[in-house]
């Protein structure tokens, strides 16, 4: 029996437009999940992002249903209120309305605002990651985890989905090292490794002293077509650049 070609995945709960690092991780894997069957967590960045002001940092939180409903999971959480894309719109115009790149982008995330699914916040956050993949020029495949057979056991499950992907590597964010039982991944032939989110060259950035852990959109509006530039593994693989 020949081997498996190598296949490289990554399983993450989706964000809403999550900061650079989360697109970095999806533009170094050949698929990467969307753990959506997991719970939802409180106060968390399943639904809400900051973004940098001239008065600081700003959540931009899309407003869910989540009164009594303590073991949701992500995919079956509903936003509570319409009306929320259109305040988030106006946050974002009125924010970065100076910054040297949001002209050539207001239409393409107007558009996305205009157009958000609704009710449920994962269709929510597919749509602006997917759209944020096509704008840095990453092409990875993007599935969700029930797609797949799923698994008892927090490791057993990643494990479970990586042999369903005939994966032969699995990318972990960092955290995960605190639950992760590595054995499980060596055992099942599974090459594991871990994210690495320090290193990232500070972009230019308005209002002051420079944050990194912002949305991606702050970096798309500041530095437009040069994004990827100030991002690890597309600065070095993507074939736009």
């Amino acid at each position: 029996m020949s081997a498996l070609p190598p296949k490289t995945v990554a399983i993450v709960q989706s964000n809403y437009i999550p900061w650079k690092g989360y697109f970095d991780l999806i533009a170094h894997v050949d698929e990467f999940i969307l753990y959506d069957d997991m719970q939802y967590t409180r106060r968390d960045w399943r639904n809400r992002n900051q973004i940098k002001t001239a008065q600081g940092l700003h959540w931009l939180t899309i407003p869910v249903d989540v009164k009594g409903k303590y073991l949701q999971r992500i995919n079956e959480t509903q936003i509570s209120d319409a009306t929320w894309a259109d305040v988030h719109w106006k946050s974002l115009a009125h924010t970065y309305a100076r910054a040297p790149f949001f002209a050539q982008y207001k239409d393409i995330f107007q558009e996305l605002y205009a157009t958000v699914p609704f009710p449920l916040l994962s269709h929510v956050n597919y749509h602006f990651i997917s759209a944020i993949c096509q704008i840095l020029g990453i092409t990875t495949k993007i599935s969700w985890s029930s797609d797949y057979t799923l698994v008892d056991g927090k490791t057993e499950r990643l494990v479970g989905l990586c042999q369903s992907t005939n994966a032969t590597r699995y990318i972990s964010g960092p955290a995960a090292r605190d639950y992760i039982v590595d054995e499980l991944f060596i055992n099942a032939n599974i090459t594991l490794e871990y994210a690495d989110n320090s290193g990232y060259l500070p972009y230019p950035q308005l209002y002051g002293e420079f944050v990194h852990g912002v949305s991606v959109l702050d970096l798309i509006f500041n530095v437009g077509p040069q994004a990827t530039t100030y991002m690890k593994y597309v600065a070095h693989h993507d074939s736009t650049q």
